[in-house]
């Protein structure tokens, strides 16, 4: 079974002669090199936007935290509550200026 190209786009990007020069030291098809350096860079920088919400959470998401899994899942529509696990975890707990953490023991 063969699988679909993802839909493409054509673009135009404009960029210094050096760039040019030395990805075609490195590989024939730009377009390919092109989209891989960009894929790598928007994974970067969603690696650290997660790094940022988990050192400056949503202040739901530190209320949610405050409040409890447990207490949470109990607070959910019935039906859902079994969507939880919470032994299926790591326990964790906020610290300010030190992000998430695993309790000392």
């Amino acid at each position: 079974m063969a699988i679909a190209a993802a839909p493409s786009e054509r673009v135009t990007v404009t960029m210094p002669a050096e760039l040019v020069a030395g990805i075609d030291r490195y590989e024939r098809n730009r377009s390919r090199f092109i989209a891989e350096a960009v894929r790598h860079e928007l994974k970067r920088r969603q690696r650290l936007e997660l790094q940022r919400s988990l050192e400056n959470p949503h202040p739901d998401t530190a209320a949610t935290a405050a409040l409890g899994l447990q207490s949470w899942q109990q607070s959910l529509p019935t039906g859902d509550a079994d969507l939880l696990d919470p032994a299926a975890g790591v326990p964790v707990r906020w610290s300010p200026g030190q992000g998430w953490q695993e309790p000392q023991v």
